[in-house]
């Protein structure tokens, strides 16, 4: 078990890259199954959820290799239909498998997927949508089996944009009889990813990116060698660090436009923002103002994946700020550990009212999730003191290498084995 050990108050200067995106990196490991060629991606953050998906691959009879920052995938000899429940429990986005698995063998079994703590997440939306391409489904004792004679193109109309089950529909539906369309879509740029993935191999998929999704189904798909989009939630996470630190950094690998609010927020908390083609620069003095507001919202609005950073950087701003989270019921777990540095937070359902402090202290405490545990460690870095931030295993799910990065940017922040 490690943790970090961060000296709050350091400035940060310079630059950095974006990862590859990992809520882009997983739905296209899971695409991965539909063809027997092999696939190659490139650019894979070495990320503690991408080896669990690799695992899961490697559960199916598919071959997975590492070879540099590629992830080369072969499943020719793939046979098995059923996912490991021990790395189900684990991943939320197993449930991606589902899909490709319905596509490859027309059956699949799975227990319940895992993941952060942040709610219940239920996956009716994407059960409901399979059922509507003629998949008939069994749920008992926490596992879910599902199976068809043949996938049939359908309408589906989703009730909410979920980003998880327009994924799991379009890798249903791309090998599916006739055409599905599918309205109410999520339009992250994760979903224009694995459609553009998906074409690549063959596939005809068209709108991702709009609330309507045309799918024409396709025999069978090709083997390809794909760079995914870069992880905007990194992004966005090392341009609250510089705020929170004061400094300059440049962000690069990542379009302005897809942190559209984030930028807007920034801007409202005293920092300059400049950005041009996929580079972001901001400036900030570390003397913030809070955000009188901030709703989350499905893409474009503000992201879930975000809130609990910017309700770090606000709990150490000047002024009062309104958190509203609309997504998940749950994601204000991470805030008794801010309380712990110092911060006046008061979480009343999904509101959390925030009375900034000013400045921060150090303290230890302890990551719940993916997210919060980010925001703890940026809260950190803002600090005056010394802090101790444990149980990173659930940063490393989604950050490859956070504590070098902040330290090439100047923070006192270094890995400690416990």
């Amino acid at each position: 078990m490690d943790k970090f050990v961060i000296g709050g108050g350091r400035k940060l200067y310079g630059s950095v890259r974006a990862q590859s995106a990992k809520n882009s990196v997983l739905p296209l490991l899971a695409a991965s199954i539909l063809t027997e060629n092999t696939v190659v991606i490139r650019e894979t953050p070495p990320i503690t959820d991408v080896a669990s998906m690799a695992e899961i691959l490697r559960g199916l009879g598919a071959e997975v290799r590492f070879c540099g920052e590629d992830v080369v995938i072969d499943s020719a000899h793939a046979a098995n239909h059923s996912i490991p429940s021990s790395l189900t429990r684990e991943l939320r986005s197993s449930v991606f498998m589902l899909g490709s698995l319905l596509s490859r063998f027309h059956r699949a079994a799975c227990a319940y997927p895992g993941g952060c703590d942040i709610g219940l997440r239920p996956i009716d939306l994407h059960l409901n949508a399979l059922k509507r391409l003629g998949v008939k489904i069994r749920e008992r004792d926490g596992f879910i089996a599902c199976e068809c004679e043949t996938l049939r193109g359908n309408e589906i109309v989703l009730d909410f944009p979920s980003v998880g089950a327009t994924e799991n529909i379009l890798l249903a539906a791309v090998k599916a009889e006739g055409t599905t369309v599918l309205y109410g879509a999520a339009k992250e740029p994760e979903i224009v990813d694995l459609q553009n993935f998906l074409n690549a191999m063959g596939a005809r998929v068209q709108g991702a990116g709009t609330d309507v999704i045309g799918i024409e189904g396709v025999k069978c798909l090709r083997g390809v060698e794909y760079t995914p989009v870069k992880d905007r939630i990194e992004a966005g996470s090392f341009l609250i660090a510089c705020a929170i630190c004061g400094g300059e950094i440049e962000v690069s690998g990542v379009d302005g436009k897809s942190l559209g609010l984030l930028l807007h927020k920034l801007r409202e908390n005293g920092c300059k923002i400049h950005t041009k083609n996929d580079k972001i620069k901001i400036t900030s003095g570390g003397r913030l103002k809070c955000n009188r507001r901030i709703e989350t919202m499905p893409y474009p609005g503000f992201p879930t994946d975000l809130q609990a950073q910017v309700t770090a950087l606000n709990a150490g701003a000047s002024g009062d700020s309104l958190i509203v989270e609309n997504l998940f019921e749950t994601r204000y777990k991470y805030v008794p550990e801010l309380i712990k540095m110092g911060a006046d937070i008061e979480v009343r359902g999904r509101n959390a009212f925030v009375r900034g402090v000013g400045k921060l202290h150090g303290a230890t405490v302890s990551c719940g999730d993916l997210r919060g545990g980010a925001a703890l460690i940026l809260a950190a870095l803002g600090a005056e003191g010394v802090s101790e931030v444990l149980d990173l295993s659930h940063v490393d799910r989604g950050y490859a290498g956070f504590e070098r990065k902040l330290a090439a940017l100047g923070a006192d922040i270094r890995r400690v084995r416990i």
